[in-house]
């Protein structure tokens, strides 16, 4: 099958070699997002709630330049600097995804690009 590369000004451009998401056939590869802010490329200003909306945004915006939207996400990766910040994950999430949820892991890691404290990649399946 043919890969297309998914890209949108809507969401941070990649700092590195990465596209934003690939598509193959009906399934859509989101590269993972950190809270950068789209137009300036710098770290969202604010909490760690500020840094967690921020990544859902730029999903979002990803999502939506392959044709699809969160809901359409079927697995969901969480990587987290400090997993006590798990239960504003599900709060900030639940706003974002309705029922039934996707497939997802929580994942704590030691470090993450540009010192996020949070960043999420995505598998989503277009219909």
């Amino acid at each position: 099958m043919k890969k297309e590369i998914i890209s949108t000004d809507k969401a941070p451009q990649a700092i590195g070699t990465y596209s934003q998401a690939v598509k193959v056939g009906h399934t859509v590869y989101l590269s993972g997002q950190i809270p950068l802010v789209p137009e300036t490329m710098e770290m969202v200003e604010g909490d760690m709630e500020a840094q967690i909306r921020r990544v859902f945004d730029n999903l979002q915006a990803v999502a939506n330049a392959a044709g699809g939207s969160l809901a359409d996400v079927a697995k969901l990766n969480i990587f987290l600097t400090d997993l006590s910040h798990f239960p504003l994950v599900n709060q900030v999430m639940a706003e974002y995804f309705d029922q039934p949820y996707p497939a997802r892991a929580a994942i704590g890691v030691a470090s993450l690009p540009k010192e996020a404290g949070v960043e999420m990649d995505a598998v989503m399946e277009l219909i």
